[in-house]
């Protein structure tokens, strides 16, 4: 191996030593190392084929449910592991690149002692599209509990006079790592270019009633893989809905906002 392969293998070996249950400090800078071209090398095990061949493919592990491919850290730990079939070495963010669409994380040195290191899918998708780009997780999410009426009341004056703008939700995230912050999630009719800068504008004409202190972000409704677009489907129903106000207006049934009838809780 190289002088540079062995700092790569270290660089990254050294980081792996560091994380604990909760240390998402030491977690976060592994997956910086796995990142860096200078650093992010991982031996990837491969259960058929060979390094480079069309029919080369990855080994496949499932924790809790959860599929991964494993890999080791260096040729010592390759070594170790007694893996007897071929292997390809491969940056950290080619792998998180081929991996995280289909879901699969990346499992490093699972033949170690405790069992290695997992890294979902979720923390693969950050790799690829850029850590600071997105909240370190795991993530907290919820209903907002701060009240920003004219922020609120702003936004949808402005979304109203935004076609593109389907629906409007919202959700508080607490990151792992890093200040809490309010999401916006949009759901656009349309993505070309000039809606987006329709949507951008929106946004940076609503900001100003933001209270001081309060991170807002927005999140693509559309994005099938982003934690927080997801969280929004499942649990938010809109704060603004465009089709919602262009019906005809008819008595609202009992349920999230609305009393029950009778007026009983």
């Amino acid at each position: 191996m190289s002088a540079s392969g062995t700092a790569a293998a270290g660089q990254v070996e050294h980081m792996l030593r560091q994380v604990t249950p909760g240390r998402y400090d030491a977690y976060e800078s592994l997956l910086r190392a796995l990142a860096a071209p200078d650093s992010g090398q991982v031996w990837m095990l491969l259960w058929h084929g060979q390094a480079g061949s069309p029919d080369a493919q990855y080994g496949n592990m499932e924790v809790d449910g959860h599929g991964y491919a494993p890999c080791v850290t260096s040729a010592q730990e390759l070594s170790a592991s007694g893996w007897n079939r071929s292997y390809e070495v491969v940056d950290g963010l080619e792998v998180a690149r081929a991996l995280f669409p289909d879901r699969f994380g990346l499992w490093l040195n699972p033949h170690a002692p405790g069992g290695g290191v997992g890294i979902p899918w979720l923390d693969l998708r950050r790799i690829a599209t850029g850590l600071d780009r997105q909240p370190a997780g795991p993530l907290r999410l919820s209903e907002p509990a701060i009240e920003t009426p004219q922020f609120y009341a702003l936004l949808t004056q402005n979304a109203h006079r935004t076609p593109v703008v389907r629906s409007l939700r919202r959700a508080w995230v607490q990151p792992a790592l890093g200040a809490p912050y309010l999401a916006i999630g949009l759901d656009v009719y349309d993505t070309s270019p000039p809606a987006v800068g329709a949507v951008r504008a929106m946004m940076q004409q609503s900001v100003g009633a933001v209270p001081d202190g309060l991170a807002v972000s927005t999140v693509a409704m559309s994005d099938a893989l982003d934690p927080v677009a997801m969280w929004l489907r499942s649990n938010a129903r809109p704060f603004y809905d465009r089709e919602a106000h262009a019906a005809p207006a008819q008595a609202p049934a009992a349920g999230y906002g609305y009393p029950p009838a009778g007026g009983r809780y």
